[in-house]
């Protein structure tokens, strides 16, 4: 059984499973699939918006798909919630993909 179907396994024996969630959002990530990424990080952040790894990825998954805007939206999301959360690594990471995304948009 490959990676994606075990953690679909975990999922629906856990719904509430946030690991597994975000893992698998990845493994899509790895495959190439970035808007099915993007639904299982949106479902993911729908259920537990603290879950603050999860915009870094999500965002750099809407870059991928070429939505900027989105993605800028997300870190933004993310940036406050860590700041809510007092977590500066995540506050830090997620603030340069925000300003070399908004660079990249300006350049």
């Amino acid at each position: 059984m490959d990676r994606i179907a075990i953690l679909k396994v975990f999922i629906d024996k856990n719904p509430n499973d946030m690991f597994s969630r975000h893992a698998l959002a990845l493994e899509y990530i790895k495959a190439g699939e970035h808007k099915i990424s993007i639904d299982i990080f949106e479902h993911l952040l729908e259920i537990d918006s603290n879950y603050i790894g999860s915009y870094y990825h999500l965002g750099k998954a809407y870059e991928c798909v070429s939505d900027q805007v989105k993605a800028l939206l997300v870190y933004q999301t993310g940036i406050d919630v860590a700041m809510k959360l007092n977590d500066q690594h995540a506050k830090r990471e997620l603030m340069a993909a925000y300003a070399q995304l908004q660079d990249e948009m300006e350049g």
